[in-house]
């Protein structure tokens, strides 16, 4: 009833005021035929300046009274859902048109705003997440869009370090923990963040499934937790979990999440788990994990942490190195210098420490 389904419905709605001078106005002021007469944002440094050709403005009733629009756009981002409800009240309240992007609060949820729009006899309208299509296609889909976290910006202060892998099941759990109890007993204050309900055991500070998250709100949810545990712990280095993997194959679906994962740690250090012989993954391998995980964020691979219990005959560890050029152990065992060894060799990339 209230989804915009196409641009012409759009353009019946011609001229419009956006709200929002952002990604989603900038594109809805791009849809073909659609005419925008003017732009309003809370954002003072935004105000008075060009955008999409016209000067952003901070008031919305003054633009009313100054154009001839006859909707109101509002294209405001997640977490932005009362300033985008205070937006429609006010259009609805001056006589226009109302199509919002409200995602995580849709229009059929708020029984209130639709009666003020038809005692005022104007149209609201939704450009919605469409998850009636996921539905008609599986059967199931949420109720309502799952992304509800802000999208922040914050560079930690401190080393952080990801633990990924080349699998699930890989040994990425043990390692953080493990590199983590290696660092308090070197006296070290350090941060353990466990991104899986498992992640229970000590020292992990803190843990919660990242998997249960919309995609989009990972990397905000793993930078929000690195900036409350350095405002709270006062840490001198983090360690991060990380899950599944960037490469493996056979289960493509939790690619999204290690990449979401990596992005918001934004490591200065990575170290990489991998399991021979895994009996129930299929991992590409080490090589590829190594040039994945580089490829898209901007830090370095310094070592290996080996899951061997798949592994019959003694490994040689040094193979390893030789073959990828990187400082192999099995962290669970304790072999070949196992967690005091690797995180000799993180603090030798990192460097002295800041405090």
């Amino acid at each position: 009833m209230y989804f915009i389904t196409s641009v012409e419905e759009l353009q019946e709605l011609n001229p419009f005021i956006i709200i929002g001078c952002g990604g989603g106005g900038e594109k809805f002021s791009n849809f073909e035929g659609v005419e925008t007469v003017g732009f309003i944002d809370d954002d003072t440094r935004k105000q008075g300046k060009d955008f999409c050709n016209l000067t952003v403005s901070g008031d919305l009733k003054q633009l009313i009274q100054e154009t001839d629009a006859k909707s109101v756009a509002i294209m405001l981002p997640i977490g932005a859902e009362g300033t985008a409800l205070k937006y429609a009240v006010e259009a609805i309240d001056n006589g226009k048109n109302v199509v919002a992007s409200f995602r995580s609060l849709p229009i059929s949820q708020n029984e209130s705003l639709i009666k003020f729009a038809e005692s005022r006899g104007v149209a609201l309208k939704e450009i919605s997440p469409r998850l009636d299509v996921v539905k008609n296609i599986f059967g199931v889909a949420p109720p309502k869009c799952t992304e509800t976290l802000p999208k922040i910006t914050y560079k930690h202060k401190v080393p952080v370090v990801f633990v990924g892998g080349t699998s699930q099941e890989c040994g990425k759990r043990t390692t953080t923990r493990m590199l983590g109890k290696a660092a308090k007993e070197m006296g070290l204050n350090a941060v353990v963040i466990s991104t899986d309900e498992m992640g229970l055991e000590k020292p992990a500070d803190v843990n919660f499934r990242a998997g249960s998250l919309s995609v989009m709100d990972v990397a905000s949810a793993v930078m929000g937790t690195v900036k409350y545990m350095e405002e709270n712990k006062d840490p001198d280095i983090i360690f991060v979990e990380g899950q599944s993997s960037l490469t493996e194959r056979g289960n493509p679906h939790p690619k999204g999440l290690s990449a979401a994962i990596l992005f918001g740690a934004m490591p200065d250090a990575t170290i990489v788990c991998h399991r021979p012989n895994h009996p129930y993954r299929e991992p590409v391998g080490i090589e590829y994990e190594v040039k994945a995980i580089e490829a898209v964020e901007p830090t370095k691979v310094v070592g290996l942490s080996l899951n061997l219990r798949n592994v019959d005959e003694p490994c040689d560890l040094a193979e390893y190195e030789n073959e990828y050029g990187l400082p192999a152990v099995d962290i669970a065992r304790g072999v070949n210098g196992g967690a005091s060894r690797l995180l000799k060799v993180i603090i030798d990339h990192i460097g002295e420490f800041k405090k």
